[in-house]
């Protein structure tokens, strides 16, 4: 058994571990800037954690959107490997490109609009008025920087869906570095700047987001492989019917992120309400879990492409042994993390903060964080799957279901009438995600049984293209 599936381990892993990377690297982003600004000020930790939780409820819909390129550009490069039509799927591949771009222009436009309506509510979230203060440039300059970084998003699913996962990875921690040494200057106040708090990470945030998009469009222009790509951009190949496509196959995906993140920047509101104390420790504990998350993200970035390309080949089988390698391997991650967390949790918390009270609070709730180590991993991974066979639709009404109908209630239940406080919370966030798993994988084993059918369906499509559910 282990014998048959250690090459898919190798190509899940080859895959995957530039995405883990580069997953965690941004990561590291938002956790560098809680670490640097909780050094600073508590009230300053508390006002990056708050405006954070609003803008990333917004920005993962738009990162969630653009990850329905990445099945659809697999699915073409695994039936060119297929077909001898090498030409024809370039030109498919190129016309997803082309119209990604007018999809991410569209997209910009709107998640500027929306996260700009709620600047003149933001004293309206029953936070502390000394953290609103701090938050509001801060919030300004985050959601300035949604545009570059939407463009780094639709290349780097472009050429995941291609198979290559190392060029972001390393333009990723380039700016991660950009960005820890811009924090160091402005926050603190170093090399004749004045110290800025919150508004330095901003700041430092804004300028690396500017160059990540510009570094991905020079690597892509000087690979004589990718750049064919942009050289069959045409008029022609503009199609408001591409766009629309995307569109169904990304809203289902980024209305599914949404959900689970709605939940989470809820959460924030909510336990903000116990104490700036308690937020700043909610901070510190999410921004650990994150890195987990990260690794199960990357993990499930790769079952994406390798169950998108086997599914253009129209390898079922193959389909079945990568997505199976992927839960084995995310298992293992998820042990990994919970061990680290829950035998590290009252040290953790002292790399962001030396106040007392965030400390105690924030070990709490590691532990919590690492016991739902499990059910967060195989439902990141489950949607995964599902997206490589581009089954997004079933998925964002599960997520409905597990995020606000069972993770929420059952969180706030456990904080205020049963007293529990924000470790509470955390308790909902176990139940939620693992009811999420469970209905993933359920749908993704039955809809397995259906590929056949699909598959048939799919050669009589005119374009070739997999069919959205």
């Amino acid at each position: 058994m282990f014998s048959d599936y250690l090459p898919y381990y190798r190509r899940n892993l080859k895959v995957a571990f530039p995405v883990m990377l580069t997953q965690v690297g941004a990561s590291l982003v938002g956790m560098f800037d809680s670490m640097m600004v909780g050094h600073y000020a508590t009230t300053d930790l508390a006002a990056v954690s708050f405006s954070n939780a609003i803008f990333f409820m917004v920005m993962v819909f738009a990162m969630g959107a653009l990850m329905g390129i990445t099945p659809l550009v697999g699915y073409e490069v695994g039936k060119s490997q297929t077909d001898t039509s090498g030409n024809d799927t370039s030109r498919a591949i190129s016309s997803l490109l082309q119209n990604g771009v007018t999809f991410t222009v569209l997209l910009c436009v709107v998640m500027v609009l929306v996260l700009s309506a709620v600047i003149p509510f933001l004293s309206y979230f029953g936070q502390d008025p000394e953290v609103i203060a701090a938050a509001r440039p801060y919030y300004i300059l985050i959601v300035i920087s949604i545009v570059p970084f939407l463009f780094f998003c639709l290349q780097k699913q472009f050429l995941e869906g291609l198979g290559n996962t190392t060029a972001a990875m390393f333009i990723t921690f380039f700016m991660n570095g950009l960005n820890v040494l811009l924090n160091w200057i402005l926050i603190f106040g170093h090399c004749g700047f004045s110290p800025m708090g919150a508004t330095g990470a901003g700041i430092a945030t804004l300028i690396s987001r500017l160059l990540m998009p510009l570094c991905f469009t020079a690597v892509i222009f000087f690979r004589k492989q990718w750049r064919v790509y942009l050289r069959l951009f045409s008029r022609q190949a503009a199609s408001w019917k591409q766009v629309v496509r995307l569109l169904k196959v990304g809203a289902p995906i980024g209305g599914q992120t949404l959900l689970e993140t709605f939940t989470f920047t809820v959460s924030f509101i909510f336990i903000g309400w116990l104490s700036k104390e308690a937020l700043a420790a909610h901070q510190v504990a999410n921004q650990i879990a994150d890195l987990t998350f990260m690794l199960a993200q990357g993990i499930g970035a790769a079952t994406t492409i390798r169950v998108s390309h086997q599914l253009g080949k129209g390898d079922l089988l193959a389909v079945r042994m990568a997505s199976n390698a992927s839960i084995h391997l995310c298992l293992l991650m998820n042990t990994i993390g919970a061990v680290f967390m829950i035998s590290l949790r009252h040290q953790i918390p002292m790399l962001f903060t030396q106040d007392a009270a965030v400390i105690d609070i924030a070990s709490k709730l590691i532990l919590c964080a690492g016991l739902f180590q499990y059910a967060d991993g195989m439902q990141t991974v489950g949607a995964a799957m599902l997206r490589g066979i581009t089954d997004v639709k079933r998925p964002m009404i599960y997520a409905f279901v597990a995020y606000i109908l069972i993770a929420l209630p059952v969180g706030i239940v456990c904080m205020f009438p049963l007293k529990m406080g924000a470790p509470g919370m955390w308790i909902g966030f176990i139940f939620g995600l693992s009811v999420a798993a469970v209905l993933f994988h359920f749908r993704f084993r039955k809809q397995l049984q259906r590929l056949p059918n699909r598959l048939t369906e799919n050669q009589r499509n005119t374009n070739g293209a997999p069919t959205e559910h």
